[in-house]
């Protein structure tokens, strides 16, 4: 993906999809309109502003995925509630989830009102957080110049519920990494390769001032352990077993 309008840095990424401007509001920013029709699902709305779309939600957007709306602070009506508590008690039942883990779910202590999307390069409105979404490598880089701009600590990357990670790193001001939910890979189509970062949006600047340092020193030193491993550039690292030299 090329973007005239995002830094340099990440258009040297090449990711695949759009990183995504989140921002949780109490009115619509002006000039942005509603989602056409509610998604089954809170990741589902990352998905289409991947793909170019700029737009927000109300809380009645969000009620298809119970678990989704309550990491996202949605009110649920008595009808969705109980359905939240039926579809919890099923993951426990199949142990895919403990009561204690469900205690420790993080979600969003204010009421949800507005939530805002677009691709980064499109947003009119200040991004509470960045969503990346990647392969493996480029999620690796992000993360590596996240923790050189200081916003990424030691133990933040996460599993089920995929969008647990957004009031994660709103709560802690830190970069958050996902491997995903198998909920949020059906609904996005996430790759069995792909993962998500997030970044809080007052952390961006920095993040993308180290990206860029970041990417070089790989370039640098991947052609280094080429060397060291006897690869020739672009041959796949898979294939270095030492035995063979």
């Amino acid at each position: 993906m090329q973007d005239p309008q995002l830094a340099p840095p990440l258009n040297r990424m090449n990711l695949a999809r759009s990183p995504v401007a989140i921002a949780f509001l109490t009115a619509p920013p002006a000039g942005l309109s509603r989602i056409g029709g509610s998604l089954p699902a809170g990741c589902s709305y990352w998905k289409h502003a991947s793909e170019g779309h700029a737009f927000y939600t109300t809380a009645e957007d969000h009620q298809g995925c119970p678990v989704g709306a309550m990491t996202h602070g949605v009110v649920l009506p008595p009808e969705k509630a109980q359905e939240l508590h039926s579809m919890v008690g099923n993951m426990i039942a199949l142990r895919y989830l403990t009561s204690e883990d469900v205690a420790h779910i993080p979600h969003r202590t204010d009421a949800f009102r507005i939530g805002a999307y677009a691709p980064l390069g499109r947003a009119t409105f200040v991004p509470d957080i960045v969503l990346f979404r990647g392969n493996t490598r480029q999620i690796m880089l992000l993360a590596e110049a996240a923790r050189a701009a200081g916003a990424f600590a030691p133990g933040t990357a996460m599993g089920r519920p995929a969008c647990g990670m957004l009031p994660s790193a709103l709560e802690s001001g830190q970069a958050t990494a996902s491997i995903g939910c198998i909920g949020n890979r059906v609904y996005t189509g996430l790759g069995d390769d792909e993962l998500y970062l997030t970044v809080p949006g007052p952390l961006l600047e920095n993040v993308l001032a180290r990206l860029s340092e970041i990417l070089t020193a790989n370039d640098v030193l991947e052609a280094f352990h080429r060397d060291r491993a006897g690869l020739p550039a672009g041959a796949s690292s898979a294939s270095a077993d030492p035995r063979e030299h």
